[in-house]
């Protein structure tokens, strides 16, 4: 299967300017949560981490790296289709190439291209799949930490 870079490097969307080159130098902000916008980022070159914002007891917070991403990484696919408050910030943690796709820009590529365009959403679908898919393990596990913590395993039974 085709994968996304290749299908941004494709002609017809070369030149329906799909995807625009950003540079992000080492601790430069992509995106801040809370942000509203329509862009989706494909890592071309270098390496960018995803923070998550989490409160804690009183009006204090951490903010925890979530992952690391490297070329051919894509984030920001939740805002592609509907612009909406960012879930989370993403820093260049080195100097980074991003290609930052408008999720407008998209729509009417999608129209004029139909067939790179199925290439384009199966791709994202893969990506959003797999992240659902290491969400759930997490939530697992937290939640079966929970219960040790607490001690509430003891009164479970085996099934």
């Amino acid at each position: 299967m085709i994968d996304l870079l290749e299908a941004l490097s494709d002609p017809r969307a070369v030149e329906s300017g799909l995807a625009k080159k950003v540079r992000c130098s080492a601790n430069e902000y992509i995106v801040r949560k809370g942000d509203q916008d329509r862009y989706l980022y494909v890592v071309e070159s270098g390496r960018v981490r995803v923070y998550g914002r989490v409160g804690i007891e009183g009006n204090r917070h951490i903010q925890p790296g979530l992952v690391d991403l490297g070329p051919g990484a894509v984030f920001g696919e939740f805002n592609l289709f509907e612009a909406g408050p960012r879930s989370a910030s993403v820093v260049a943690i080195e100097d980074s190439t991003l290609l930052q796709i408008d999720g407008t820009r998209l729509d009417a590529f999608f129209q004029t291209h139909p067939d790179l365009g199925l290439v384009i959403l199966r791709h994202l679908y893969q990506v959003l799949t797999q992240r659902l898919r290491k969400a759930d393990e997490k939530i697992e596990g937290l939640f079966a930490w929970g219960l040790k913590a607490h001690g509430i395993e003891r009164h479970l039974t085996e099934a």
